[in-house]
């Protein structure tokens, strides 16, 4: 099988990179710098390799950089935005930043003929992020596309199939980045299409099967669309060795605990044991406000819980989440920088019972996620569910957390999603939640005064979760669903809708 080595040197959008690959039907693995070398590069036989953007300056001490080998190893190498200064760097060119101002967001690009461009308009519009350029050419490397501020917008050296872009083509936002990944994959590499998520699934099962052979697996089960799919790949290469442990912190949406139960339960028959530990998660988060410390309060409280669950069983080695990759890289991967931790990421505490933390989807974006569970038979309705964050409804209201605001918030939700479910079948919005914030404000209901909680509408549209766009929502359906949640839910007489992207916002408020 062909594969392609993402070189990750601590960029965003580097498991981005790999997912665009696959969705062309090659497999891509994405391996830091620091963790392969050159003759390692050489031995595992990949077709290509793609060099990924990153924070840096390659002229700064102690930037991720590489050996100079790689480039003749007879492997065709592709350096994205810091990928590409890289590669000249490393072949003996010259980098430099730009005296007046980088190049960010959409520019107009110009390409020149080269197999990287080939089917690519000459005038087209490209997505750019970088202060530094190449400013000198290495020996036998030309320049095959320009920008208005920048001059080398992409070079090549066309004998050693050595290419730099100085943009970003795996973002949509480069109108026809598909089409030059695409070149590279199968003009320049000579890539066959034989990966799909059939594959991923063999491998897995395989994988699994192998490494849990004959011993227990503690599943950390929230119902949600990962946890899901993980079980069920995790029951189709374990079988009766998987118990799925369901924690219902009392912090999940309307009817959530009871759903989880019948499904998984009674509907696959599963191992599946529902820990009603709503006191124990309440008690911890007493009094607490800032959203990090939330998150490790519950990932804590979630490993001490199955922990518990695990010594109850017997002997249990590992412990099996469902992380996927848009979780990992939030919560900083290497020299990605952090922007919020999730529960199921990190590894192990300092003091655990389990042998190994198990995450299958692990690198995997939600979208893929899905076609797994539809592959492995799982109902489309359980698939296709709304995505709930680990921490729940915590994360979900801003300040301290009260059963009182968890059961204001738990009506209120319920109701915006009965109003976008009745509304908006086929094209509803990728994710769709209310938000109770920490502000009050005053409102006037039966003719009298009120001071009542604010609470937040949020859809976002999106599919990768990487990016998202706030969805329009068509006003009578805000107004239907804002008329109901102060008509019903008594505590909230306020109602506004959130019409942040991401970037610059998160998809969950905290």
């Amino acid at each position: 099988m062909d594969k392609i080595l993402v070189l990750d040197f601590g960029g965003q959008y580097d498991m981005l990179i790999a997912r665009r690959v696959r969705e062309r039907g090659v497999y891509a693995e994405v391996v830091p710098f620091h963790k392969i070398t050159a003759e390692e590069i050489a031995s595992r036989g990949y077709t290509g390799i793609i060099f990924t953007g990153g924070p840096n300056s390659v002229y700064e001490d102690g930037a991720p950089t590489f050996s100079p080998r790689v480039l003749a190893l007879g492997v065709p190498v592709l350096g994205i935005c810091y990928g590409m200064q890289l590669t000249a760097h490393l072949a003996g060119g010259k980098i430099a930043s730009a005296e007046e101002s980088g190049e960010y967001g959409k520019v107009e690009l110009t390409v020149e003929d080269s197999p990287l461009f080939k089917g690519v308009p000459k005038e087209s519009v490209a997505w750019m992020s970088h202060r530094d350029y190449v400013q000198a050419l290495p020996a036998g490397f030309k320049v095959v596309a320009r920008t208005e501020k920048c001059p080398s917008a992409a070079m090549a050296c066309e004998e050693k199939k050595l290419y730099g872009v100085q943009f970003h083509p795996e973002v949509t936002h480069t109108a026809f980045g598909g089409k030059m990944l695409e070149n590279f994959l199968f003009e320049i590499c000579g890539c066959k299409k034989d990966w799909n998520m059939e594959s991923f699934i063999e491998s897995a099962v395989e994988k699994y099967r192998a490494k849990c052979a004959g011993r227990k697996v503690l599943l950390a089960l929230s119902g949600g669309v990962d946890s899901s799919v993980a079980a069920a790949l995790m029951h189709e290469a374990v079988g009766n060795d998987l118990v799925c442990v369901f924690v219902d912190h009392g912090l999940l949406r309307k009817g959530e605990g009871d759903l989880v139960e019948r499904t998984f339960k009674d509907k696959f028959g599963m191992n599946l044991i529902r820990v009603d530990a709503e006191d124990r998660f309440l008690a911890a988060l007493d009094g607490v406000t800032d959203p990090e410390s939330k998150r490790k309060i519950i990932g804590e409280e979630f490993i001490r819980v199955f922990e518990e669950q695990g010594r109850a069983l017997g002997k249990v080695d590992f412990l099996c989440q469902g992380t996927i990759y848009p979780d990992v890289i939030e919560s900083g991967k290497g020299d990605a920088s952090t922007i919020k931790s999730h529960h199921n990421v990190g590894g192990l505490p300092s003091v655990i019972e389990f042998k190994e933390i198990v995450e299958p989807l692990r690198d995997l974006f939600k979208d893929e996620v899905r076609e797994v569970g539809i592959k492995l038979g799982l109902p489309r309705e359980l698939v296709w569910r709304q995505p709930f964050p680990g921490p729940g409804l915590a994360v979900r209201i801003i300040g301290a957390i009260t059963k009182e605001k968890a059961d204001l918030l738990r009506e209120a939700d319920a109701i915006f999603r009965e109003e976008i479910a009745a509304a908006m079948k086929e094209n509803a919005p990728n994710q769709f939640f209310a938000v109770l914030t920490d502000t009050r404000s005053v409102g006037v209901m039966g003719d009298a005064r009120s001071y009542g909680h604010v609470l937040a509408l949020r859809a976002v549209t999106t599919d990768d979760f990487m990016t998202a766009d706030w969805t329009r929502i068509p006003f009578d359906v805000i107004e239907k669903a804002s008329c109901r949640i102060t008509s019903e839910v008594r505590g909230i007489n306020r109602v506004v809708y959130d019409v942040t992207s991401k970037p610059p916002a998160t998809v969950e408020w905290e």
